[in-house]
């Protein structure tokens, strides 16, 4: 099991980033927001592709000014990006990255939901974008949710008008919004989803536009914006203490992953949309102008409002519990909203509005973090009233268990505490997302269960319910059953509690690389998910690999506790590819997962299972040279890599560089990105460019030119200039142009063949200026786009080689993919062979 443990800094919001998953306490000035909320009905919508996409400040002012309830739909979890906080990637990625959404959500007061589209990578065109993602599929997710959330107003992120001019997904987003606003209220589209929910139109749909989209801010200030509804987002709120585009900079800053960690913000700042569809509001600066938004919109609100409106006006900030009888016969006469969709919706605001002006605290903590299916678990339970009301706690009950406790008086101030037992039966389902239960496409996940497309994340396997009597009146409260503890260096904490299998595995690689025809020891960890864990393990093979030993026992004494057993694999004689796979047998029941935890203080922590397995590889392939050193960037698994075909590689402390202590290298790489994300290789800049003159090879993988931009002036020896172009097809076409340069036949001949199997894209940020010293390598291009000749640039720099690469090797050579293997140790071995006398230099 990989446990991955990043300690971040930093308050979001005024609580600590290490209280994720504490419960919410409202303050009184938070209880008097969302009353103000509570007499607000309208809905906005945000629609966009990935994390990271959405506008905090928009979605935060629509929350936190207008009141309105406001979602953020966002089409992909972000699955195909890079990881600047550790190693997860894929679908590990989107999972992570799912949380930093929900924990932005948390800061600027809006709601999250997806649909099963995955981020498949970077996407040149929406027709290749909806040819790779079901379009069907995804436009009927996003059906769902507009028919699910009933928005008054949608406001897209992109432009639906202008495909090709960036990312696929993003004007994929705004195309299937646009679509999905008429469909939603058609009952011919999607009909089976009306068996749960119903048709809906939209009033309004907008792009949320600004200068970029024009090009220069003096363009858009010249731009006709008679269509547009323009909103200053930089208000002030007294009751936080904070400004609203402080509050986005929060939200967003929680996307740590994606490097998004800034500074906050303050003043006056205007935000555009422009209308798109529907009518226009008579008040360009309110976008919910000309919508009901009282309750007097639904048949029965007016007697609501009276109530809910009176509390509002005359709301006591010192005892907010002077409310509460107006409060529970409020929440009375929502129960005979004939509307369904209002009555579910206000029920839950107003159920948590009672819970905060009563001062109510009610938890359902396990002693264990986690059990495991046909176990049991005890649960404490909390139960107490910070109020002088008349409260009585009527009865809990752990469903589906029967009720454990009946009409206790809660006094003031005075706890009720008690102990239940959670008998987990023998079927329940293991935790893990939803969305990764199933085997899915490159383009979209699997999910069986309808009823789960769009929510964000799986719900809790075990609630608690809470039923109070209020004076007469009762009303249930409904609480997951989590996991809270503490630690010395950190305090009281909370995790969610989890269904885990009595025993996982997990390999040490999830790639093994055979350079030769020797056996190698591969080791696999058993975890017990229970006491006195006894059984078998083996190890599945492909065809013409052989194992030993076939089977082997193991004892586990403590829960948690784990065990490593080796085996000894040996490779066939020839070049193949395949996947081993560990079963353990216990009690004579198979059991084949892996379990990944994603832990960081900034997100609860994440329980995944997966198929453990590893991917094999026996390779044909030759090296000249030992010793590496590694330059880390934005992190990627180059390194771990390298060593699986006998290297040695040693990470270089970029502060530790001074003349001569890199002499010791056989060859020197340069993570992802290094020069966007370490500052400090601008000042050692030349003592790489000097261990280059004096014989050595080194090796740049890609950086970027955009936002952050590169911390160097002449990244190399001679003029190069990066640019933004790439090849998202993993399958294009390549031609080899220099057929006669060393890096092309030594050690390793390559040919066409290993570009075969490569994942997610060829390459991408390629340099498209180089100075005539370079010699270009590869040609490649998307469809309908011109030959791309930077992927790979190798220039003779004194008595070494210079080279510079976008060929997306920090996905390849973790994939196993054997071509890229050979490529690189190619670039490590050039300058060490024969074949350096067939070195062609341009011009």
């Amino acid at each position: 099991m990989r446990k991955i443990l990043v300690f971040i800094l930093g308050i979001l919001f005024g609580t600590s980033s290490i209280l994720a998953q504490a419960p919410k306490k409202l303050s009184s000035s938070e209880i008097h927001q969302s009353i103000q909320k509570l007499n607000f009905l309208g809905t906005a919508l945000y629609i966009a592709a990935h994390p990271d996409d959405e506008n905090t400040r928009l979605i935060s002012y629509l929350s936190n000014h207008a009141n309105a309830r406001t979602a953020y739909l966002a089409l992909t979890r972000g699955d195909g990006g890079q990881n600047l906080i550790g190693p997860e990637l894929r679908e590990l990625l989107g999972v992570l990255r799912t949380q930093e959404l929900l924990g932005a959500r948390r800061i600027d007061g809006g709601e999250q939901y997806f649909t099963r589209a995955n981020d498949f990578g970077f996407s040149k065109h929406p027709d290749e974008t909806l040819k790779i993602w079901n379009k069907e599929e995804v436009l009927g997710d996003v059906v769902w949710t507009i028919r699910n959330l009933k928005p008054d107003v949608i406001i897209n992120r992109f432009d639906h008008r202008t495909p090709g001019s960036t990312h696929g997904h993003h004007t994929s987003s705004a195309m299937l919004s646009v679509e999905a606003f008429d469909l939603a209220n058609d009952a011919s589209a999607y009909p089976e989803q009306l068996k749960s929910t119903s048709v809906w139109q939209p009033k309004r749909a907008f792009f949320n536009t600004s200068w970029w989209f024009y090009g220069s801010q003096e363009n858009f200030e010249k731009a006709d914006k008679s269509n547009m509804v323009s909103m200053d987002v930089g208000v002030y709120y007294p009751s936080k203490g904070l400004s609203n585009n402080e509050i986005a900079s929060l939200a967003s800053s929680n996307h740590l992953c994606q490097g998004f960690g800034r500074m906050t913000t303050r003043g006056s700042e205007n935000e555009y949309i422009e209308l798109i569809k529907g009518d226009m509001p008579n008040d360009p600066s309110n976008v919910f102008d000309g919508i009901n938004t009282t309750w007097s919109r639904i048949k029965g609100g007016k007697a609501i409002g009276e109530i809910l409106y009176d509390v509002e006006k005359h709301y006591d900030f010192v005892n907010p519990s002077k409310h509460l009888p107006q409060l529970v016969e409020a929440y009375k006469l929502i129960q005979n909203i004939s509307d369904e969709h209002w009555k579910k919706r206000k029920t839950l605001e107003i159920k948590e509005i009672i819970q905060a002006v009563s001062g109510l605290y009610l938890e359902a903590s396990a002693q264990a973090s986690f059990t495991n299916p046909g176990s049991s678990v005890k649960i404490n339970i909390e139960a107490l009233n910070r109020s002088n009301s008349k409260i009585t706690l009527s009865s809990v009950s752990l469903v589906p268990e029967n009720v454990s406790i009946s009409n206790t008086p809660l006094e003031e101030n005075e706890k009720v505490t008690l102990e239940l037992n959670l008998n987990v039966p023998e079927n329940a389902s293991y935790s893990s997302p939803y969305w990764l239960n199933e085997e899915g496409s490159l383009g979209m996940y699997a999910v069986k269960d309808k009823s789960l497309i769009g929510k964000p994340e799986t719900p809790r396997p075990f609630n608690v319910h809470f039923v109070l009597d209020f004076n007469g009146q009762q009303i249930t409260f409904v609480k997951p059953v989590v996991y809270r503890y503490s630690k010395p260096d950190k305090g009281e904490l909370y995790q969610p509690f989890e269904v885990l299998p009595i025993v996982t595995t997990s390999m040490a690689d999830d790639v093994i690389i055979f350079a030769d025809a020797k056996s190698q020891d591969v080791s696999v960890k058993i975890k017990a998910g229970k006491n006195d864990l006894t059984g078998q393990i083996q190890l599945n093979t492909p065809n013409g690999w052989v194992v030993a030993p076939e089977k082997v026992d193991f004892a586990i004494k403590q829960k948690g506790d784990e065990q490593t057993v080796i085996f000894s694999v040996s490779p066939p004689s020839y070049e193949t590819e395949g996947e081993i796979n560990p079963i353990v047998t216990v009690n004579g029941k198979a059991y084949t997962k892996e379990l990944i935890e994603i832990a960081y203080d900034h997100i609860p922590t994440q329980s995944v299972l997966s198929l453990s397995k590893a991917k094999v590889v026996r390779l044909n392939i030759q090296k000249v040279g030992e010793n590496i050193g590694y330059i880390v960037g934005a992190g990627d698994k180059v390194p771990e890599s390298l060593e699986q075909i006998g290297y040695k590689v040693h990470t270089i402390d970029v502060n530790s560089i001074q003349e001569g202590t890199l002499s010791k290298y056989d060859g020197i790489v340069v993570g992802i990105r290094a020069y966007n994300v370490v500052s400090e290789l601008k000042f050692k800049q030349h003592f790489l460019l000097d261990y280059v003159k004096e014989g050595g090879n080194l090796i740049l993988q890609y950086n970027t030119s955009g936002r952050n931009g590169l911390n160097v002036e002449n990244l190399a020896p001679y003029p190069l200039k990066v640019s933004r172009d790439r090849v998202t097809n993993e399958n294009s076409n390549v031609t080899i142009l220099a057929k006669n340069h060393a890096l092309v036949n030594f050690p390793n001949p390559i040919t066409q063949k290993d570009f075969d199997g490569w994942v997610q894209e060829r390459g991408l940020y390629f340099p498209n200026e180089w100075g005539e010293e370079f010699t270009s390598i590869f040609s490649m291009s998307d469809e309908g786009e011109s030959v791309k000749e930077g992927a790979l640039l190798v220039a003779p720099y004194g008595k070494g080689n210079y080279i510079y690469t976008g060929l997306s090797f920090f996905r390849e050579l973790p994939a196993g993919v054997s071509g890229a293997y050979k490529i690189f140790a190619n670039m490590l071995s050039l300058g060490k062979g024969d074949l350096d006398k067939d070195i062609e230099i341009k011009g």
